[in-house]
């Protein structure tokens, strides 16, 4: 199975840059730190991690950024990705888009810019985050999967046949 996905959304290249370079620092060998520089750019990529099956554990997104709004981009996310923990990045004390972000996209978490130092500022709160995403997500099985009657004399044959020669696999009863 593929490393879950931390996606960053920002149209403001420099700070695009450094919140990857935070979270790759400190999460690159657990998950997959991606970014995109705006709100249609990055649904395009989370439709095609969803066609993929490819888990994604965290979204961070700026409020602030032309066409389509982090409020807005974490609500169309959330449909995509249900699952996966939302965050919104924003540089202004802007209650109301707190409140929409709250009500609207279910955010997780509301952090403010700059988040440095990132030891104190943003690695607490993304390990909690992280942290309850990691208890709730269950992987796929990707193994051998028997399908049959549960009285079946073949289905037993066979799911006798894989348990003695130790072969792991997931039986459903249709």
């Amino acid at each position: 199975m593929p490393k879950p996905v931390l996606l960053t959304v920002d149209d403001d290249p420099e700070v695009l840059r450094a919140i990857e370079r935070d979270l790759r620092s400190r999460y690159a060998d657990r998950y997959r730190v991606m970014r995109a520089n705006s709100g249609n750019a990055a649904i395009t990529t989370l439709r095609e991690l969803k066609a993929r099956n490819n888990p994604v554990a965290l979204l961070l997104a700026d409020q602030r950024m032309p066409q389509m709004d982090g409020v807005g981009f974490l609500s169309e996310a959330m449909e995509l990705h249900p699952l996966a923990k939302r965050a919104l990045l924003t540089a202004y004390a802007d209650t109301s888009a707190a409140i929409d972000a709250i009500n609207e996209a279910r955010v997780h978490y509301y952090f403010m810019k700059p988040w440095d130092p990132p030891e104190e500022k943003l690695y607490p709160t993304l390990d909690d985050l992280l942290h309850d995403w990691t208890s709730t997500f269950r992987p796929p099985y990707e193994g051998i999967r028997v399908l049959g009657t549960r009285w079946s004399n073949r289905s037993y044959e066979l799911r006798d046949f894989l348990a003695r020669s130790q072969v792991p696999y997931q039986w459903i009863d249709v």
